[in-house]
């Protein structure tokens, strides 16, 4: 393959839809293998949850027999928001299941058909289990690349998958289409959830219609860091698990200040793309062993 060439699994229309709307939806790019290493990853830091839990006394009942979709939730049902934030408003752990998913060649032919096959995961990465009650599950109207104004690095994509069908009881998606051609706007952090998101003010959003975007569960909203988006509270009695992942060209700042991204695919450099073991040692590619 020329290493120039843009290849990936988009149809022209949906890459002409993304570059004029800055958004688009796959339905069902992953299915339930795609994502059952995620969720067992998922599964294994709400079970050390549901210890330290019992430890400090605050449940009497681990609810191990629980669905994957309730068992947070009826966790954390009877006590607090600050209960909950303690272990924070997304999970960004190394767990072999995260790596898994975010070397998925499902979305790395998505994101090639966008930017091209020399693919860096970025290290900003998220699980997020928005649970009902908590209002920290609401993210504000925002752009991605608030959390890195000084990086270099457009286009970043996000890649945003719900692990469970994402509706507008238990919090979906909104975005604002064609918004990637602002400016990173002057943003603040809100104060009201006690998390720190990055929010824009209701003056700043200007008179594009929202989109609502209920998905079902593997299917995956791609957009640019510069779309203006958004998530409601959750209403319902389940986890509204989700994933944020994001991808960009290799010659874009690597954005270490964040944490160690890996080399996800190359075409010129194949042998330095990253395996679980590097990005277990939070090394951002491979290094082969030379030969004696």
């Amino acid at each position: 393959m020329n290493v120039s060439q843009i290849g990936g699994s988009l149809s022209k229309e949906q890459i002409d839809f993304y570059n004029t709307e800055g958004y688009l939806v796959i339905p069902n790019l992953l299915q339930e293998e795609d994502l059952a290493q995620a969720i067992e990853a998922m599964t294994t830091k709400v079970s050390q949850i549901a210890e330290e839990l019992m430890e400090a006394g605050l449940i009497h009942d681990k609810l191990e027999g629980r669905p994957f979709k309730y068992r947070l939730a009826e966790l954390f049902k009877d006590l607090t928001a600050d209960h909950f934030l303690k272990y924070g408003r997304s999970w960004r752990d190394r767990i072999p299941g995260y790596f898994h998913l975010m070397s998925n060649p499902k979305i790395l032919d998505a994101v090639e058909s966008l930017i091209g096959g020399e693919l860096f995961s970025n290290p900003v990465y998220n699980t997020r289990p928005k649970i009902p009650k908590v209002a920290a599950g609401a993210v504000p109207w925002h752009q991605d690349k608030s959390y890195w104004p000084d990086a270099n690095s457009n286009p970043v994509i996000t890649v945003w998958i719900p692990l469970v069908d994402a509706n507008e009881i238990n919090g979906c998606l909104h975005i604002k289409p064609r918004t990637h051609r602002k400016r990173l706007l002057k943003w603040h952090q809100e104060s009201d959830t006690g998390t720190g998101y990055t929010a824009l003010r209701e003056s700043q959003l200007g008179k594009t219609e929202t989109v609502v975007l209920p998905v079902s569960a593997g299917s995956a909203i791609l957009f640019n860091d510069r779309c203006l988006h958004m998530s409601t509270p959750n209403l319902s009695d389940e986890v509204r698990w989700s994933v944020d992942l994001r991808y960009q060209p290799t010659d874009q700042d690597p954005m270490p200040g964040h944490g160690a991204g890996f080399l996800a695919r190359s075409y010129k450099y194949p042998d330095r793309i990253a395996t679980l073991e590097d990005w277990l040692a939070n090394r951002i590619e491979h290094s082969p062993v030379s030969p004696g």
